[in-house]
């Protein structure tokens, strides 16, 4: 890994393994290949392209999309020529895009289709900034302003014949400190803020990740969080074209679990809530099958919880230990490596806390997670689990190159080559993320075991202070609740309150199974949530998963709320963490109610 940018990183994987497979997008229900020598031309003709565009070194071009092969090739087309890529959720509305377009000075931006489109139309005549809108489908509307990908590579091909300089001359000219993306947080208050990292931030923690954790040319990525998350992107997209990987594109989020078994990927990037998912409908299924294959299910998952001390330290079980597992994998544990491909050597989690009981379940199956933390001021890793020791409840041990520090408050503090530039013409933000000695400020608290593994407790806006002064970490009492079946979302209520309460939002599906099995009328939801024998359900669920926390710290009462908490309500980010302060808000009455 010579590379020190992501410009050189391009290069490199390109002309190692040419005719070696790349990425591949499903199309008319068939997967279409581009090996990696293809997909070096096609971004170097985007390349050509833009530069016959107006765009140059240092100039600002998004993309608007859904995961694809298109929007990582735009993205090197773009930072190879030295402009900055400037990423968008394409789940945000025209008004939320309209600011981070003009925010960040974007001359030129690819939108994935139609949808996309209308929602770039609706502001063009008020930012005269934005120069012009790829189609990535290739689907135009009638203005000019508007031209299709195909077009742009057209352009780039015939513009590239007469130009002065190669695409390769441009890649090398970019230098380590160059601006290479503009990230916007998604934020849970206020207007986003634009992360600026350098080509220096993203290829430093790419190349102490990979020294960290080993990915090579024969994995295979199954890629469908959001590109436009620093997460993704790091992971599942640069550190997997590093190594010269495949990337296959899930059709949606929909079909996640279909692609899985078609693409059998080796490596998977999702966030706790996959997992939580995945968790659920399996000890659903469980707890439908006949007594005998539910007696050999929990025999099954206590050998593979005492397996899980061998397994997660790189190490087999041994003597009749690893007779009873090898029965159990025969008989359960091989059946859930086959709902997730059959293949897969690992689970990388991050963006959220994986709560340490659905860490463990998969461990036992001998299905690794490797959580790890960060944000996308830092690249956004700072530390993550290694294959040789994965401990749950932990976020891993720092990558090299970056220091971590616990301030007297417990806030953890991070310094090193990843932490960002600052925030995109918002000096008064970067002075208070960034100290003088330049330690940024994660605003998460937190402390390191015996092992040196760093333990996340929660984020320190989010910490509560009940009335009889007790420091609560709410982040612990929800991953508790969404354990249950029966709980879809939860927020823990109870700042300067004299007990801890909580806003819950029922699985509605398995809520409504349960109630139809209890002989309860099910037309109305809203009447159902005020039955008092679902009342009672929920009474019952909170009393088991608030064993083991201290009595100051158990929730004692609850409202429960018939609508998901959406990105598009406003209640959760693109990265799918819930706004507290918002759902609060939204709910104020209802939380009065809970305390009179």
């Amino acid at each position: 890994m010579k590379f020190n940018t992501i410009a050189e990183l391009f290069l490199e994987s390109v002309e190692k393994l040419p005719e070696h497979p790349a990425y591949f997008d499903k199309i008319n229900g068939e997967w279409q290949k581009l090996t990696f020598g293809e997909v070096g031309q096609i971004v170097e003709n985007l390349a050509f392209g833009l530069a016959a565009s107006g765009i140059d070194k240092g100039d600002k071009v998004a993309i608007l999309a859904t995961n694809q092969s298109k929007w990582a090739m735009a993205d090197f087309a773009i930072t190879g020529l030295g402009a900055a890529t400037v990423t968008v959720y394409p789940t945000l509305i025209s008004s939320q895009i309209q600011y981070i377009i003009k925010n960040s000075d974007t001359k030129l931006i690819f939108v994935e289709d139609e949808e996309q489109s209308a929602k770039v139309l609706e502001f063009l005549d008020s930012t005269p900034g934005l120069k012009k809108i790829v189609v990535m489908n290739d689907k135009l509307n009638d203005d000019e302003r508007f031209i299709s990908f195909s077009e742009l590579i057209k352009i780039g091909s015939e513009f590239k014949a007469k130009a002065d300089f190669t695409f390769r001359d441009r890649a090398l000219a970019v230098k380590p400190d160059d601006l290479l993306t503009l990230i916007y947080t998604s934020g849970t208050t206020g207007d986003p803020k634009g992360v600026m990292l350098s080509h220096k931030n993203l290829a430093s923690n790419i190349k102490a990740g990979r020294k960290e954790i080993l990915i090579t040319p024969d994995d295979i990525f199954l890629s469908f969080l959001p590109l436009s998350h620093s997460f993704e992107r790091m992971v599942g997209h640069l550190s997997a074209f590093s190594a010269n990987s495949q990337v296959y594109y899930a059709e949606s989020i929909d079909t996640v679990a279909a692609n899985m078994q078609e693409v059998h990927p080796t490596i998977v990037v999702a966030v706790p809530r996959f997992f939580e998912k995945v968790h659920g409908r399996v000890l659903d299924k469980v707890s439908n099958d006949p007594a005998v294959r539910q007696k050999i299910f929990h025999w099954a998952l206590g050998v593979g919880q005492k397996s899980a001390k061998f397994l997660t330290r790189g190490k087999k079980p041994t003597g009749f230990l690893a007779t009873k597992f090898a029965i159990a994998d025969k008989l359960v544990f091989s059946k859930l490596k086959e709902r997730v491909g059959g293949a897969l050597r690992f689970f990388v989690s991050g963006g959220a806390p994986l709560s340490k009981d659905i860490g463990e379940f998969f461990a036992s199956a001998n299905i690794p997670i490797l959580e790890g933390y960060g944000l996308t001021e830092t690249s956004p890793v700072i530390t993550v689990n290694r294959t040789d020791l994965y401990k749950f409840g932990t976020v891993g041990s720092t990558i090299e190159e970056v220091e971590v520090k616990i301030a007297e408050d417990g806030e953890i503090l991070c310094k090193g080559p990843n932490v960002m530039l600052g925030y995109y013409k918002n000096q008064a933000a970067t002075d208070e993320a960034i100290d003088f000695d330049g330690w940024f400020h994660t605003g998460d608290v937190g402390h390191f075991d015996e092992d040196n593994y760093l333990i996340i407790t929660d984020r320190i806006k989010n910490l509560l202070v009940t009335s009889g002064g007790k420091n609560i970490a709410p982040a612990q009492l929800e991953n508790a609740l969404i354990m249950s079946k029966y709980i879809e979302q939860c927020v823990a209520i109870g700042d300067r309150r004299n007990f801890v309460s909580a806003l819950i939002v029922p699985a509605q599906e398995n809520l409504v199974a349960w109630a139809e099995s209890e002989g309860l009328e099910t037309a109305d939801y809203q009447d159902l949530l005020n039955n008092p024998a679902v009342q009672g359900l929920f009474d019952s669920e909170l009393a088991k998963t608030m064993q083991g926390f201290s009595h100051y710290e158990i929730i004692k009462k609850f409202a429960l709320l018939p609508d998901l908490w959406t990105i598009e309500s406003g209640e959760i980010t693109p990265s799918l963490k819930v706004k507290r302060k918002v759902v609060i808000e939204n709910n104020v009455e209802l939380i009065e109610s809970i305390y009179n």
